[in-house]
């Protein structure tokens, strides 16, 4: 049970406006224990499943720390475009009305606006590490004049081979600094980041299982004479089946696999990394809104991305590894409510 109401905490009353008009009531535990401490300007490590409200965690205290601390700036680091993107809009709702802005610097959409946000010097940016280190590179982005920074899904971004690019980038930052750090999982990678750039943190472990409970989970086996494209369509076409995330191994397969199924009258968006920026955007916006009822996605999509209502996640292909398959399914059942997991065993 949360020790703390939103209204507990000892943040702006501007803040504590918008909060309460997002309709947050009661934190969830990693917010419980994560804001009282970043409040304090003390470094966190947060170890939380997906989908416990990690965001919320960090840019309640920062946003508070930007109004109350003029000049304050803050860099927030995020494996995937879709995620900075997410993290910008939930921002937005925070920082409404307290007169200042964040932008979104990742890679696949043109630079040029980019560096020209920076020059209005956000106090919030927030983005990936290839992009940063671009803009620091260019001389578009100088993180002399950032005091926080903040790691987000560290163990995904780690994952994805951005260590030397976080290296560099947390490198070039002052050495006394506010730094929170949230990850789902702790390798020996993690924790020498942490050792290397974090100053006595107070570590946060709200994991009680690597499943939410909410998820139910089964195996669709796939006879042998069958194919498995015909045995998703037959699911689909169950009206139980409302919001599906389809996850794919390959790029070219999700495509093709999404393409098939708006063949057979099953509409369907794709995302994986060889789409723009504002193609895959564009395809988890008409997810999202039910305009299509089926999202066909590499592991890009499987971590960090808040889509309300999926009924189901099926692994249409087998995930590489345990923390993958994790991560996917964690993308139902989310906040209160219920979702299933499915995952295609095709048999020899």
């Amino acid at each position: 049970m949360p020790e703390h109401h939103f209204s507990d905490f000892e943040v702006n009353e501007h803040l504590k406006k918008n909060i309460a008009a997002k309709g947050y009531v009661s934190p969830t535990p990693i917010q419980d224990k994560a804001i009282p401490h970043a409040l304090l300007g003390q470094d966190v490590v947060g170890l939380a499943e997906t989908g416990t409200g990690k965001t919320a965690a960090f840019l309640i205290p920062l946003v508070d720390k930007v109004v109350k601390q003029k000049g304050e700036r803050v860099l927030v680091m995020a494996p995937t475009r879709e995620l900075a993107v997410q993290i910008e809009k939930e921002l937005a709702g925070f920082a409404k009305g307290l007169g200042f802005r964040g932008m979104v610097a990742v890679g696949g959409a043109n630079i040029n606006p980019q560096i020209s946000q920076l020059r209005h010097t956000p106090a919030f940016v927030i983005g990936t590490p290839g992009r940063l280190k671009d803009l620091m590179e260019r001389k578009a982005l100088d993180l002399s004049g950032f005091g926080t920074v903040v790691l987000d899904e560290a163990d995904r971004m780690l994952d994805m081979g951005f260590i030397d690019d976080m290296r560099f980038i947390l490198g070039l930052m002052r050495a006394e600094r506010h730094t929170l750090f949230f990850s789902a999982t702790m390798g020996k990678d993690i924790e020498r980041l942490i050792g290397d750039f974090l100053s006595d943190p107070v570590v946060i472990s709200v994991k009680t299982r690597d499943t939410s409970k909410n998820v139910e989970q089964d195996v669709v086996r796939i006879p042998r004479g069958r194919e498995k494209f015909d045995v998703l369509v037959e699911l689909l076409r169950n009206r139980d089946f409302t919001k599906v995330l389809v996850f794919g191994r390959t790029k070219y397969g999700v495509e093709k696999l999404a393409k098939a199924l708006s063949r057979e009258r099953i509409y369907a968006e794709s995302i994986h990394g060889n789409k723009t920026h504002s193609a895959r955007m564009r395809a988890l916006e008409e997810f999202k809104r039910g305009r299509v009822t089926v999202l066909v996605a590499t592991d890009v999509a499987a971590r960090g991305l808040d889509i309300p209502a999926v009924s189901h996640v099926i692994n249409y292909d087998l995930p590489a590894t345990y923390e993958d398959y994790i991560h996917r399914i964690g993308r139902t059942g989310r906040a209160d409510m219920k979702g299933k997991a499915l995952t295609f065993v095709q048999d020899r």
